[in-house]
């Protein structure tokens, strides 16, 4: 399933490259074509966070972002991490007490605050607003020249701290106006048009999403319950997995389990996420019935590889699982297996067995895919290796089958 996202470069006095804003895009064409604001800027959160990766998007560089005042009002900013994300208010949101306040909380916890669009309007001459604020954009097509310099005159004369921004930039003529003006950042088709970034994203099971909200509501959540309905979903896995990757909380060793993961990612912090991926993929995916085949044999050789591990009372049999889930993620996605392992926390074992190296998981994995490949001589070698009876084999085969149909 193709996901898109578009990214505009604003650049800094020497042309280079400063920050990005994300755009909302669902298609190949360049235009928002999204009436609903808040459904906007929950697609770009999901996509920026988990479908492409922060970093990916980012290049280590800050992402504008749009809010609406409902979602500035929200607690979403737990999720975000203030070194990436740059929060732009939207021109339509109204300056009262109430988002002022919220603005200074946000400037507390390390976010810096752009006003969108910006022009002045005589009622917030004198609004403590422009206290937290980083950045104000102007645009170039929207705002006469009076009203840049009023703009203008204001932050120089009371805000010093305030960078200025001139969007929408077009002509050489407005660039050199803005550059004289005092304008330190500079975004807009006269530089470079946003472009279209495309990735693959593993399509949702949204039922699955309820069962685990459901479970995360309970008073004293299983985590093992939910490890095993997370386990049933390949696309919850990998964008749990993803998540942390991306997380300001990411930690320095890799997880062996999706257990482990779940404790990584912390019970509240997963809920809010869930919400958020349920808000944005609430719209109907259609999936093709190869991809279904796909998903569902990564399903299968999870579950093989899992059993196999109990069956030889290995010490982690979740790695086991992890390398069977994951050895058809390039399949599923579309890209480089290495690029996708690398934006994943799973443990060197997981990486290079999937990566086809001879580690003592691989003989688990490759057995897996013999019974899927029906490769009969191929099975019986691997099976004597591994010292599984033919019955137990084809038991454990059938269950797995069951299993993933079960998900499915």
């Amino acid at each position: 399933m193709e996901t898109y996202i578009g990214r505009q470069p604003i650049f800094d006095e020497l042309e280079q490259v400063y920050a990005y804003e994300l755009l909302y895009r669902n298609n190949e064409k360049n235009y928002f074509e999204m009436p609903d604001a808040d459904v906007a800027t929950y697609d770009v959160i999901a996509k920026t966070f988990v479908s492409f990766g922060v970093d990916e998007l980012s290049q280590g560089r800050p992402c504008f972002i749009n809010f609406t005042e409902n979602l500035l009002m929200s607690s979403i900013f737990e999720q975000l991490s203030a070194q990436f994300v740059v929060v732009e208010l939207l021109e339509d949101i109204i300056i009262t007490e109430d988002i002022i306040e919220r603005v200074q909380e946000l400037k507390k916890l390390g976010y810096r605050i752009a006003l969108d669009d910006f022009l002045l309007a005589d009622d917030l001459l004198t609004s403590k607003i422009f206290k937290y604020v980083d950045i104000i954009k102007v645009d170039f097509l929207l705002a006469s020249e009076d009203e840049r310099l009023k703009i203008e005159y204001l932050v120089s004369k009371y805000y010093p701290h305030i960078t200025l921004l001139a969007e929408k930039v077009e002509t050489l003529e407005e660039y050199k106006w803005a550059r004289l003006h005092g304008y330190k950042l500079f975004q807009g088709y006269f530089f470079k048009r946003p472009q279209i970034i495309v990735t693959k994203d593993i399509p949702a099971n949204i039922l699955q999403y309820y069962r685990v909200i459901a479970l995360l509501r309970e008073s004293a959540p299983n985590i093992n319950h939910l490890a095993e309905t997370i386990e049933r979903d390949m696309s919850l896995s990998y964008k749990l997995l993803k998540l942390i990757n991306g997380s300001p909380k990411r930690r320095l060793n890799k997880v062996r389990s999706i257990k482990e993961a779940i404790l990584s990612l912390g019970l509240r912090d997963l809920q809010q996420w869930l919400h958020i991926l349920t808000y944005r993929e609430m719209r109907a995916t259609k999936v093709s019935e190869r991809l279904q085949e796909v998903m569902k044999a990564s399903l299968v050789r999870a579950k093989m590889c899992e059993s196999l591990a109990r069956y030889n009372g290995e010490k982690s049999p979740s790695e086991y699982f992890l390398v069977g889930m994951f050895s058809l993620v390039d399949v599923i996605l579309g890209r480089p297996l290495y690029q996708i392992l690398q934006q994943l926390p799973l443990s060197e074992d997981v990486v290079t067995t999937i990566s086809g190296d001879n580690t003592s998981l691989q003989p688990y994995l490759q057995l897996a895919i013999s019974l899927e490949n029906m490769e009969v001589e191929h099975v019986r070698q691997l099976a004597r290796q591994i010292e599984v009876p033919a019955t137990t084999l084809l038991r454990m085969h059938y269950e797995a089958n069951e299993w993933a149909g079960q998900v499915q």
